[in-house]
């Protein structure tokens, strides 16, 4: 306590220390681990730790100061601060981490879940764009193995067309002028394969035939659509033999429908279609608003209504599918006009985007009736 009391000048000691020392011995700093230093509590506690000394000397030092005349002692070493100060920011971080937790646990779990669902997403995304096809590709892809070539041999040669497979076990549809006289019957499948097959039965007034492959099992058939649902303008793709070329895909639009086409139902016109390696035209004469196109088509016809396509039609097209973008046969295709004259032959002929294809209601129609052998021609 300071003392506040008045001194004279004969009290005035000039060697006496300054400031006096304390009345008490103050009580010294245990050290017990290594670098922490305990003051001892009492009635002294409030004498705790001294403050640091400031650095490069200044207005510190130790405390209490030591006697005249002693070597300074280095002071006790600083008190390092304790684990609640260093925990404190530490438990309130985790806290608000907590808090952030529970307020968005849904966004948290929602950003989780798309960020480790995202990859697997993209990853079947990339496996699904590079395996599948769309459009006039993946129709293709898809009904190709339900479409085979015709090769019929009759007495006057050959003749190529194409069918569709329509059931497992091997019954084809084509057109009667394909195999009309034909003797033996030869089916190729997309996949080179080749197979026997016999006629079930004809009509000629419809140009409809139903064969059947000797023995078969497991085939791919094509699904048969509804041909009354299409309309002008819609997408189409054709697949045949044109030129013996097995599986040519071709596409283009349905440019009308109900076109009333006229062909022959005679037997012999059958046999000179096709690709005329035997001496055929290698053309099916046909009979489209009052003209005759491909040649004569003798005194037997028939006339049925038919759906208008400009998809590339050449000979050997004759039989094979008009599918549309659903993969769904809604045609059989059976007239083309060539652009080359009657005398031609079969090779120079090519298509100016003028095809006629059977309806494919008008086949299942049909249907029961080539299977019991047909109306015959």
């Amino acid at each position: 306590m300071t003392d506040h009391t008045q001194r004279g000048n004969s009290d005035y000691d000039p060697n006496a220390a300054y400031p006096p020392p304390p009345a008490y011995e103050p009580e010294q700093p245990v050290t017990t681990d290594p670098g922490v230093t305990v003051w001892p509590g009492g009635a002294h506690a409030a004498h705790q730790a001294p403050p640091a000394p400031e650095a490069g000397g200044g207005h510190g030092g130790s405390y209490p100061p030591p006697p005249p005349g002693s070597q300074p002692s280095p002071g006790p070493s600083p008190v390092p601060a304790p684990r609640r100060k260093v925990r404190k920011p530490i438990a309130l971080f985790a806290a608000v981490a907590i808090a952030s937790g529970v307020v968005g646990g849904g966004t948290a779990a929602l950003i989780g879940n798309t960020t480790s669902h995202s990859p697997v997403s993209a990853a079947a995304s990339a496996v699904n764009a590079s395996s599948s096809k769309t459009g006039v590709a993946g129709v293709a892809a898809a009904v190709s193995p339900s479409i085979v070539e015709i090769g019929a041999t009759s007495t006057a040669g050959q003749s190529t067309g194409a069918g569709v497979i329509i059931t497992s076990d091997g019954e084809i549809v084509t057109n009667n002028h394909v195999i009309a006289g034909a003797s033996s019957i030869k089916v190729t499948y997309s996949n080179g394969r080749t197979a026997t097959a016999k006629v079930v039965g004809t009509d000629a007034k419809k140009d409809l035939a139903l064969i059947k492959v000797d023995n078969a099992s497991g085939l791919t058939a094509a699904k048969l659509g509804n041909s009354d649902g299409i309309a002008v303008g819609d997408q189409v793709v054709a697949i045949g033999s044109p030129e013996g070329l097995t599986g040519t895909v071709t596409s283009g639009i349905v440019s009308a429908l109900n076109r009333d086409v006229t062909v022959s139902t005679d037997e012999s016109q059958g046999q000179n279609q096709g690709q005329g390696q035997g001496g055929g035209s290698g053309q099916w004469p046909f009979e489209f608003g009052g003209n005759q196109y491909n040649g004569d088509t003798g005194n037997s016809t028939t006339t049925y209504k038919a759906i208008q396509t400009d998809a590339s039609l050449n000979p050997g097209n004759s039989g094979g599918a008009l599918i549309n973008m659903n993969g769904e046969i809604i045609g059989i295709n059976s007239a083309m006009y060539s652009a080359a004259s009657s005398g031609s032959s079969g090779s120079s002929a090519g298509s100016v985007g003028l095809g006629f294809s059977i309806p494919i209601n008008t086949v299942k129609a049909d249907l029961d009736s080539l299977r019991s052998g047909g109306s015959g021609s």
